[in-house]
């Protein structure tokens, strides 16, 4: 919020000195956060089309599952929760917030869950849908798929390992779990 006023201009009733500035926007965060969530518990934002059905197949194989977001933990353990429910949400592991000292395009949020989940990020495939989120996914190592979203559509993707208007859900699946294996196996190029 604060680059993009600086951008554009602040409102003419912000505050005028930094540490005022700083409370206000902290304000519009926190206000933000409670509108969201009584957005995502009122059920109102559902998943994206195919999503619950990759996580499912992913949890079905014993698949290590994390959510690797700059959003601060209590919105995304609600939206994991809500959204996919409390038995599921329990086998997915969540890296939020401030947990790393720089937020995406810097990989250490990836990097964070690849360690803490013992796995090597060669061998992991992320489901990003920024161009942010691809940087940090592919300087820490790892395959990225990108799903195109309403506010990212028309951003560059030529890093990725491949890119999709959405996952899917049948009849129009538009990659599963084995593609994602596939991808590890570097069978498909983008």
């Amino acid at each position: 919020m604060t680059a993009y006023f600086n951008k554009t201009g602040w409102p003419a009733k912000a505050p005028k000195t930094d540490e005022e500035r700083k409370e206000f926007i902290a304000s519009l965060h926190k206000r933000k956060t409670e509108l969201f969530m009584a957005l995502i518990e009122k059920k109102l934002l559902p998943l994206r089309p195919g999503v619950q059905r990759l996580i499912d197949e992913a949890l079905g194989k014993g698949i290590k599952v994390a959510v690797c977001s700059t959003s601060n933990e209590k919105a995304v353990s609600a939206i994991v929760s809500c959204l996919l429910g409390p038995d599921k949400a329990e086998k997915i592991t969540i890296f939020a917030g401030d947990v790393v000292p720089r937020k995406k395009p810097d990989p250490a949020i990836y990097i964070l869950a690849a360690t803490t989940l013992g796995v090597d990020p060669s061998s992991c495939v992320v489901v990003e849908d920024s161009n942010i989120g691809l940087a940090a996914a592919k300087a820490a190592g790892m395959k990225c798929i990108v799903t195109k979203s309403g506010y990212t559509a028309e951003e560059d993707f030529a890093t990725a390992d491949a890119v999709f208007d959405c996952i899917g859900d049948p009849p129009e699946v538009r990659f599963d779990l084995n593609f994602c294996t596939d991808l590890l196996q570097e069978q498909y190029v983008s």
